[in-house]
């Protein structure tokens, strides 16, 4: 993680810098997956428009199985949930996995229902980006779908654009820099609505 990409344990260190908080959450267990990527892509490009980022992959989601009637949170399930309770803006990467979004990622979703008693239920009135990504079309489409159809579950606002990605394709170079022109536009453009539809003063808490 690095000081602008805020790690887990360090969610509020820029609460007091202007700009709006987006916060990404997927990936899969394996560092540098093709999810992972793709939410680091668009992360910098919220940054690049002034926006405050926190992104929670890999072991960040690495979660016990929700329990609601369990109280026990570890210190990274606490981490989440704080830094959704300060998002101004959400953004969800899942891998396609036999259809439809990976258990790690729904599982990390599920802990959204810690906020239910909040004043702001859930994630109500936050806009909410979609990434999905597969070794395939069928897979990406649908996974996608799928995490529009959460994002309304917790009165969330699914952004116009989601980006479906085909890994099949070479989307990143060998260093992991991305270099299909089409994806480096749509993820831009994910930022840009995520931004814009943050409501006037930041979301509410």
């Amino acid at each position: 993680m690095t000081a602008t990409t805020t790690s887990a344990t360090t969610a509020h260190a820029a609460e007091g810098e202007r700009g709006p908080f987006v916060v990404g959450i997927g990936g899969t267990l394996r560092a540098g997956s093709s999810t992972e990527r793709a939410l680091r892509d668009c992360l910098a490009a919220v940054r690049r428009r002034g926006g405050r980022t926190a992104l929670f992959s890999g072991e960040d989601i690495n979660l016990p199985m929700y329990n609601p009637h369990d109280t026990h949170r570890t210190a990274a399930a606490l981490a989440l949930v704080e830094a959704l309770r300060a998002a101004d803006a959400v953004v969800i990467g899942s891998p396609g996995y036999h259809g439809g979004v990976s258990g790690l990622v729904k599982n990390a979703l599920d802990y959204v229902e810690d906020l239910r008693g909040d004043a702001t239920v859930y994630l109500d009135n936050k806009p909410w980006g979609c990434i999905s990504c597969a070794f395939g079309w069928q897979a990406a489409v649908g996974t996608l779908g799928q995490l529009r159809v959460i994002g309304h579950a917790l009165r969330a606002w699914p952004t116009p654009l989601g980006v479906a990605i085909n890994s099949a394709e070479p989307v990143w170079d060998a260093e992991g820099v991305l270099v299909d022109e089409t994806t480096s536009t749509q993820l831009d453009l994910l930022a840009a609505q995520l931004l814009s539809f943050v409501p006037a003063g930041g979301s509410p808490r």
